[in-house]
């Protein structure tokens, strides 16, 4: 197993950083009368308490992940979005114009996207045919500037897990940041890479509350880590990145775990009964097993059919421009009335 020293890979601005102190980070206790950080103090026209600033660090939000996930509250981060510790991660590890990230297309663009605005380069490798790693290929992909895998399981856009042992085998014998994105882990029905933080101390899984728990609109995510690498997050993130609108919102919501267990089960049979209807038209060629909340599925003339559920007032993605999805849609699990509109319309498509 090859040892990770998480110095060896950090950029040097980023050991020498002196983080921005805010003035809610340097109190600790507890105070009734605030005046050290030039907030209105006659409160705000919401008749809440939004005039002052958030917790930095939104403890009581960690607190609560930690005893819902079993993860010790100084090994997650919180994100606007997964987004965020996305480009974070790449901005404290790799050197802008040197070093590079490896990806495993088709995935997530959000990687190759964060990438390019810091000035590093991508190195890409495909997935096989059947959308896993191809271990022998990344071998070459990974060079000496290498620093970041971007691994996604369930993977977006095909919607299946990755092999436990390809991605064993990348914390095992990469000795830099390999990065798990977990997004629709909760459709899976597996254990998550969180069980194994301990296990590798180069590993990050990064989590959400946009799908399973349906806040999409919050823009709140997580990344699990050692508590060294949260370090490094909260060292260069803005002092103030999670409102305090959101972080109540979310710790509300939290508090529904079995009402999110709930509809995640009906969201899981409607996929059930989206494949089954899937199965009787001619015109979709193949459709993928998928352990998410949407389904990848090839047709004759994805452009066409694209354009007719639009015509209908049916929204899907076409994916037809991603390596190894030609023809392709990728369609997103819907409510059962919208899932009825969906087989309607295929139904009465001429393909």
């Amino acid at each position: 197993m090859v040892e990770f020293i998480l110095d060896d890979i950090l950029r040097k601005n980023v050991k020498k950083l002196i983080p921005y102190s805010s003035a809610r980070s340097e109190f600790e206790g507890d105070a009734q009368i605030f005046l050290d950080a030039n907030e209105n103090s006659l409160g705000s026209t919401l008749n809440n308490n939004f005039h002052r600033y958030p917790d930095p660090l939104q403890k009581q939000l960690k607190q609560k992940l930690s005893s819902i996930k079993n993860v010790s509250a100084e090994n997650i981060f919180v994100g606007n979005g997964s987004d965020e510790a996305i480009d974070l991660l790449i901005r404290a590890f790799c050197n802008p114009g040197v070093d590079n990230i490896l990806i495993f297309p088709p995935t997530y663009g959000m990687y190759e996207v964060s990438a390019e605005i810091n000035d590093v380069a991508i190195n890409k490798v495909l997935l096989t045919k059947d959308y896993q790693l191809d271990i022998d290929a990344i071998k070459d992909g990974i060079d000496g500037h290498t620093k970041i895998i971007f691994v996604c399981s369930p993977n977006n856009p095909t919607g299946n897990l990755l092999k436990t042992e390809s991605i064993e085998w990348l914390l095992k014998n990469f000795n830099g940041i390999v990065v798990v994105d977990e997004a629709y882990i909760d459709f899976a029905g597996i254990q998550s890479w969180l069980i194994r933080l301990s296990e590798f101390p180069n590993l990050v899984v990064l989590q959400t509350l946009s799908k399973a728990w349906g806040l999409a609109g919050l823009r709140i995510g997580f990344a699990y880590a050692s508590k060294e690498i949260i370090h490094v997050f909260n060292k260069i993130k803005p002092p103030y990145n999670i409102s305090e609108a959101t972080q109540q919102l979310a710790l509300q919501a939290l508090q529904n775990e079995q009402q999110a267990k709930e509809k995640i089960n009906i969201l899981i049979q409607q996929k059930k009964r989206l494949l089954k209807g899937f199965k009787q038209y001619d015109f979709i060629k193949t459709f993928y097993p998928s352990d998410a909340n949407f389904i990848l599925v090839k047709v004759d003339e994805a452009k066409k059919l694209y354009q007719y559920l639009v015509s209908r007032n049916i929204v899907v993605r076409n994916r037809s421009s991603q390596p190894l999805c030609g023809n392709s849609l990728r369609i997103t699990v819907g409510t059962p009335e919208e899932n009825d509109a969906l087989l309607t319309a295929l139904n009465n498509y001429k393909g």
